[in-house]
């Protein structure tokens, strides 16, 4: 995966769409004291090279009904499955979030579910069946932190770079 260099104007215009996606892209002109062109020509940038995967709203899981937020790891009894069991795990619509791990488990998960009951059925009727070896589950009481990547840290390319590299 190749690591993408960004200047200070693709660091602001992160910043700020991060902060609000439904920023207008005039806003975000403005802000950066370039033209709205530019803004537009930047973003598609930043899709192109996969920094940018879109936006959308963020629906708070507890509002309509699941309680419940739960992380799971999994092991496997034939970690060679990998894929066929993220494929499986990919119809089940409660699990949000699976990762490779390293560790103690082989997949970690993250599931919402409506209340206790309806995870131990998730649980027991869809998870056992991927043939597990074992799973060990986290029930979680809240999120303390929920961000974004921040963006002060990125590494800036100098104005020399921008002309060699036609940014």
């Amino acid at each position: 995966m190749a690591y993408q260099r960004l200047d200070k104007l693709d660091k602001q215009i992160l910043r700020l769409i991060a902060a609000d996606a439904r920023i207008p892209f005039l806003e975000v002109a403005r802000a950066c004291n370039v033209s709205g062109a530019a803004i537009h020509q930047r973003i598609q940038k930043l899709t192109n090279l996969g920094i940018l995967k879109g936006s959308h709203f963020v629906i708070d899981p507890e509002k309509i009904g699941y309680e419940t937020c739960a992380y799971i790891g999994l092991n496997l009894k034939n970690p060679e499955k990998f894929d066929s069991v993220v494929e499986e795990l990919r119809k089940i619509p409660e699990v949000v979030e699976c990762h490779y791990t390293t560790g103690d488990f082989d997949l970690f998960i993250k599931i919402y579910a409506f209340n206790n009951h309806h995870l131990l059925n998730i649980i027991h009727d869809k998870l056992q069946p991927l043939g597990l070896s074992r799973s060990e589950t986290i029930i979680s009481f809240n999120t303390s932190i929920d961000r974004q990547l921040p963006i002060v840290d990125i590494p800036v390319i100098d104005q020399d770079d921008m002309m060699d590299r036609n940014i």
